[in-house]
């Protein structure tokens, strides 16, 4: 890969015949990560930005977007089929797509909208495997265009505090990060009701959910991975588990099943007016079930990973993550030849098997509304000193919000991840899954180039 970090916004494809001074958006995929795509084009950054289209196989969920954007008071917009994909982005002029589909699928799109002359705005990760990896690579190089991928931690002001930090050689050169991610009992539970729990589709827990945690590294470190080491258990969830442990319930997905009532892992989506209308509405059309019994079959990804890092500037990063925790958090510890930065981040210190005020949608996960952020700064011969710190509000500890502002709004932060920082996340799991799979450490740049682990 090469080392371009352009930001350059072009101005130049399918909706430059009409420029109002709005760029003119397309998105892919409408689930629920696309509502807030959908909710800021038409509301808060609707002055810089224009929604044109929407794009899904599913016509019952586009009508579920369409009506945020009455909401908003916007005209609805049209929805056109998957299959027409290219066709839209001629007629409607379309400046930039934002992908939101499954990531087994983010290439296609992210391809197809390069070759019409898109810039393109995608959820992370970039996709889920090697070969769309290479062909994002190779559309980028032989369009030139822009693409960012909606890494919205790095919008988070204490990770932005992080790389301001490491940056400016407060702990001096960097030489070992350790990184434990915990996903609670409610959120790590929810991949293994959906379309992520198929390691086909989503690259499993390493790709989906790491590539935001490598992508951090990457940043705040300023350099890429060489070699990569990992192993990876599926230890809590899953059929075998489940029966073992006594926790499986004898259900296929919770909707209308008594036997899910009083399953604290189970999810009720009748419980949500959002979720009835994007998902059990929906499921004529193509038979998707968000509501999946996580001590089910057909779990083909990992809930428990560790994972061994050598960069190319020497340092090596400890990674772990586990998805069955009794709280949701992370730390982080860099230490460098001239000290330690130490950050403690606590998003829900609890979860109870009963519904409560904080979770209306019996299964979900709660609401982080209460983050707490401690970052302390530990000099050779010198007292540890808190660094001042404060959590953003709104979703990922304000990441979304000032992502937003960038993706659509007058501010630009100069955050943005663009297709060689998607690239290094996106390897950097793909090369932990391939370890995983040989018992072999792997070479990083071989992986791409399509050579096998040394």
């Amino acid at each position: 890969m090469s080392d371009s970090r352009a930001n350059t916004d072009h101005t130049s494809g399918p909706g430059t015949a009409r420029r109002s001074g709005r760029r003119r958006f397309a998105i892919v995929g409408t689930g629920s990560r696309a509502r807030m795509y959908t909710d800021a084009l038409t509301s808060t950054h609707a002055d810089h930005a224009e929604l044109v289209a929407l794009c899904d196989t599913n016509e019952t969920r586009m009508r579920a977007h369409n009506a945020i954007v009455r909401e908003n008071g916007r005209e609805e917009v049209p929805a056109h089929s998957a299959r027409d994909f290219a066709e839209m982005l001629v007629k409607e002029r379309v400046d930039e797509v934002v992908v939101c589909t499954v990531d087994s699928i983010h290439a296609h799109y992210i391809a197809t909208a390069m070759e019409a002359g898109c810039d393109v705005v995608t959820e992370k990760p970039m996709t889920a495997d090697l070969e769309g990896c290479r062909r994002i690579l190779a559309a980028q190089e032989r369009t030139g265009r822009r693409m960012t991928v909606a890494f919205n931690y790095r919008y988070n002001p204490v990770h932005a505090k992080v790389r301001e930090l490491v940056s400016d050689g407060a702990i001096g050169e960097v030489g070992s990060v350790h990184f434990e991610w915990l996903l609670d009992l409610r959120h790590g539970a929810d991949y293994f009701r959906r379309w992520h729990r198929d390691k086909r589709s989503s690259g499993g827990l390493l790709v989906h959910k790491s590539s935001h945690h490598f992508d951090l590294v990457n940043w705040w470190l300023g350099t890429g991975p060489e070699t990569v080491f990992a192993w990876g258990d599926l230890f809590f969830y899953g059929e075998a588990n489940g029966r073992r442990r006594g926790l499986a319930a004898d259900y296929d997905r919770a909707h209308g099943e008594a036997s899910a009532q009083d399953d604290p892992f189970a999810l009720h989506m009748s419980d949500s007016p959002a979720m009835r209308t994007l998902y059990l509405d929906a499921e004529h059309e193509d038979g998707y079930r968000r509501d999946q019994n996580v001590f089910g079959s057909g779990v083909s990804i990992e809930d428990d990973m560790s994972v061994l890092v050598r960069y190319e500037s020497g340092a090596k990063l400890s990674y772990h993550l586990v998805a069955y925790s009794p709280w949701e958090g992370y730390r982080v510890a860099i230490t460098g030849s001239r000290g330690r930065l130490e950050l403690d981040v606590v998003e829900n210190p609890h979860v109870s098997p009963e519904q409560d005020e904080r979770t209306p949608v019996r299964g979900m996960p709660a609401p982080k509304e209460d983050i707490t952020s401690a970052l302390t700064l530990r000099r050779h011969w010198e007292s540890p000193v808190t660094v001042p710190v404060t959590v953003g509000g709104g979703g990922h500890g304000g990441g979304d919000a000032r992502m937003l502002a960038t993706l659509f709004g007058a501010e630009r932060i100069g955050m943005r991840a663009n297709h060689e920082d998607g690239a290094r996340a996106l390897l950097t799991g793909l090369a932990a899954n391939a370890s995983i799979g040989s018992g072999a450490p792997v070479d990083v740049a071989g992986l791409l180039a399509g050579r096998p682990p040394h």
